[in-house]
């Protein structure tokens, strides 16, 4: 697995899936690792809330790896980099805004100094091992984002990370069309493209409308307190939304530490300017209703953001009948249920909502299928390689790169390495590419023991067998729909256990594995037969 005279790609996280990306490209012996993600817990790994990319593959090449390139400050880009960057043990590189929120990251952890960050404040090129590469703008709902331009002796490689097309970006100012059509006038070998919007038939729209829409929509609600929940990472909202609040003769609230955080971090990077001084709760619950623009955490229905406190009444933020909720964000898939729930609770008090169903109080930070056509167009690659989606993104997205005229398009998954150069792209190899989760304090793996019992428990609940060891047996069940059964079904369960264990014969009456297994079945027996599941059974022997 260590790269010879070629050029490889490999996705350890974010291909098959979005979020927790991580990229390797390897080539003359060395490796670079593109972005450092995670993604948040789901149901299927209860009791955790964070999720990684399992890097055991490149951990044990790590003298051969050259650096990591964060292309963006998004968690799904760089939430693992203070879980894994002190072991990685190379250099972190990033643009200004990325860093000092990387930076943040690491001083909560307790490891700036133990990790070295490197920042590339004028988007020069540098040199890591054979790889050279620069940044390049993009436009995203983020300050800073990037693409990569990766020169190898093999071929140029344009990295997209997480991009769109914005005519109107408000922050930052993106690549035109002229420069893109330059690289591709240079040649490039593989576009490795974010896939998510594929299936966009639209361009995903810009910051300028969204700013018109909320401007029109904030200043409809006329004595109404009005809330807006936004992703904290987004700046170009936050500077519409402080130049909403100037408009509109409202001053401005925010609620939510991460909001801070990110005003803080735009601040001293050289945005939010002219963000209008803000005021504090109490102030702001004292002006007349109609002279305040909340701005609050929370719009993915997160339960300890500002945002459903708010909704619980259980905040210094206080919202009555009549007020109004613009969720100036898109429905992350997961985000339903607990996004339903907060505005279940807001319609019971009676308080106004509006999505971007109702209007266009929010744009895509990533292209739409227009946007990604015109991106092959200017670049014409040789190969596409679809990343930043599940599997039916990347195909559809392959589909539609052969149909402009791109000759190969390779779809991977997470641990799939593929050759890009020389030679015919493909896949040559499989590595290891799990899941590892935050579980309290502990890294371990998402399809361990402790998470595949939990899942068990989860479904099926508990019974416990105690044999005292004087010929008495206890059994207690948890997590069994019994309620008025559950005396009846316990003692039914031990005297099934009693009988099967006076069936032992020979040695197996004194052997623990042989009572324990036998106590084991009964019991499962007699809940499977009373409640119709199948639960997990602990039996616990007298100590010999």
């Amino acid at each position: 697995m260590k790269p010879g005279k070629e050029l490889l790609f490999c996705a350890l996280g974010g291909s098959g899936e979005i979020g927790m990306n991580v990229n390797l490209y390897g080539a003359d012996g060395k490796w670079l690792m593109v972005d450092l993600g995670m993604t948040f817990g789901a149901n299927e790994y209860p009791g955790t809330e964070l999720v990684f990319a399992d890097l055991e593959f490149i951990e044990e090449r790590k003298k051969d790896l050259v650096g990591v390139v964060l292309t963006h400050a998004h968690e799904d880009h760089i939430g693992a980099v203070p879980y894994f960057a002190q072991e990685l043990g190379v250099p972190l590189y990033a643009t200004p805004f990325t860093a000092r929120l990387v930076a943040d990251k690491l001083q909560e952890a307790g490891l700036l100094k133990e990790v070295q960050l490197k920042v590339i404040d004028h988007l020069e090129p540098f040199q890591l091992g054979p790889f050279s590469m620069r940044y390049l703008p993009l436009a995203h709902s983020i300050a800073e984002g990037n693409a990569l331009v990766i020169e190898t002796p093999y071929g140029r490689v344009f990295h997209t990370g997480d991009w769109k097309l914005d005519d109107d970006p408000l922050v930052g100012v993106p690549a035109t069309a002229a420069e893109l059509t330059a690289i591709g006038d240079q040649g490039v070998l593989a576009l490795v493209c974010d896939s998510t919007n594929v299936f966009n038939p639209k361009s995903s729209g810009s910051e300028g409308a969204v700013r018109a829409a909320l401007l029109d929509e904030v200043g409809r609600h006329h004595g109404k307190r009005v809330l807006v929940t936004t992703f904290a990472s987004n700046v170009a909202r936050l500077q519409t939304l402080g130049e909403v609040a100037v408009a509109t003769k409202r001053r401005l609230c925010v609620a939510g530490r991460s909001l801070d955080r990110i005003i803080r971090t735009a601040q001293a990077s050289g945005y939010l300017k002219n963000l209008p001084d803000l005021v504090d709760f109490d102030t702001a619950m004292n002006l007349p209703r109609g002279e305040v623009l909340i701005l609050a955490t929370g719009g993915q229905g997160e339960p300890r953001a500002a945002l459903s406190r708010i909704a619980e009444d259980t905040h210094q933020i206080a919202l009555e009948a009549g007020d109004v909720v613009l969720f100036s964000s898109r429905q992350i898939p997961g985000n339903e249920i607990a996004i339903g729930r907060i505005q279940n609770r807001l319609a019971g008090r009676d308080i106004t909502m509006v999505t971007d169903r109702q209007a266009e109080i929010h744009v895509s930070g990533h292209p739409g299928r227009p946007e990604l056509e015109a991106m092959y167009d200017w670049l014409r690659p040789e190969i596409l390689v679809p990343v930043h989606g599940e599997l039916r993104h990347m195909r559809e997205q392959a589909r539609v790169g052969r149909a402009k005229g791109i000759p190969k398009a390779v779809v991977q998954q997470n641990g799939d390495l593929i050759r890009l150069a020389p030679g015919k792209p493909g896949k040559i190899s499989e590595v290891r590419a799990g899941r590892l989760v935050l579980d309290g304090d502990i890294l371990t793996p998402a399809d361990g023991e402790a998470i595949v019992m939990r899942r068990r428990l989860a479904a099926n609940g508990l019974v416990i067998v105690v044999l005292d060891g004087k010929g008495r047996v206890h059994v207690e069940g948890i997590g069994l729909p019994l309620d008025e059964d559950y005396d009846d079904f316990t003692a039914e369960a031990r005297e099934d256990v009693a009988v099967a264990l006076t069936k032992l014969k020979g040695g197996a009456r004194h052997d623990r594995e042989a009572i324990s297994e036998a106590a084991r079945l009964a019991a499962r027996r007699a809940a499977q037969r009373w409640s119709g599941k199948k639960p997990q059974v602990r039996v616990i022997l007298p100590e010999p």
